[in-house]
């Protein structure tokens, strides 16, 4: 990855803030988006440490223009994009009969599904030059259906349409295309959700820490996959099984989910 200009979008905290250091310890060339400019200064002061060169620029994904500055700024920085990874993205918790605001789910889509879809059109003919790699951080929501979750699964199944379609779209064009589904990773996304009322709920404190996968193991899989040009990484084992089991025994993949999930936001009481 020596050199190679990267964008990461949600590099602020989580997934892409641990990400950004794996990218900055292999010596490549960041551009970390998020709307918190603050902290995103604070991860570029932490990959300069690992020796890297890394420029902020905040942004919110859900605005078009945004996602359109945030490319031109990546290519003024370092001539071109070698690795866009779209990672920014909010949950919710909250059946779907409870919710009161509608409008949750319209915010859900334009941050989580839509965000990819602008910066991947204003990135793509720079990808192309390069012959670079395309990485979505969707979930294993994206391959099955969760409760509490109609909104945010329906967002990852959006992602997981996009850039399949997309990838056939782009063969032989050199642009590869990388899907990432995590389970239950240790970020804060597990401490604030979308709640049924719109607003934004902390859940930490019941959820079922030891279900969580610390967020470096997670960066260091998606930096493998990315080396490797992969096309698809489920990151448990579980999630690899998901399709099979779908195929074969839905409804036992439905009660299978929906224990897991009761489990989890119980805090791993039975």
């Amino acid at each position: 990855m020596r050199d190679k200009a990267v964008i990461i979008t949600g590099a602020s905290e989580g997934i892409g803030r641990v990400l950004a250091h794996a990218f900055a310890r292999e010596g490549a060339r960041l551009v970390l988006a998020a709307r918190n400019a603050a902290a995103l200064e604070e991860v570029v002061r932490e990959c300069e440490g690992f020796g890297a060169k890394a420029v902020s620029s905040p942004t919110d994904v859900a605005d078009i223009e945004a996602c359109r500055r945030l490319i031109e700024r990546s290519v003024e920085a370092f001539g071109g994009i070698d690795v866009l990874v779209k990672n920014a993205g909010i949950s919710m918790t909250a059946l779907f009969e409870s919710v009161e605001d509608l409008g949750l789910f319209e915010r859900l889509m334009r941050v989580n599904y839509l965000g990819a879809v602008y910066c991947t059109h204003f990135a793509l003919p720079h990808l192309k030059g390069r012959k670079g790699l395309l990485v979505a951080v969707s979930s294993l929501q994206g391959k099955t259906g969760f409760p509490r979750s109609t909104g945010y699964s329906a967002t990852k199944f959006a992602m997981q349409g996009f850039f399949d379609s997309l990838r056939i779209e782009l063969e032989g064009s050199g642009v590869g295309v990388l899907v990432v589904s995590p389970g239950a990773v240790d970020t804060s996304i597990h401490l604030r959700k979308l709640a049924a009322d719109g607003s934004m709920a902390a859940v930490g404190g019941r959820i079922q820490r030891n279900a969580l996968m610390p967020v470096d193991v997670c960066a260091r899989q998606i930096l493998r996959a990315v080396k490797r040009r992969d096309r698809e990484l489920p990151m448990t084992f579980q999630g690899r099984l998901m399709p099979w089991v779908r195929l074969i025994a839905p409804a036992l993949l439905d009660r299978t989910v929906a224990r897991a999930v009761e489990r989890f936001y119980r805090g791993g009481e039975r």
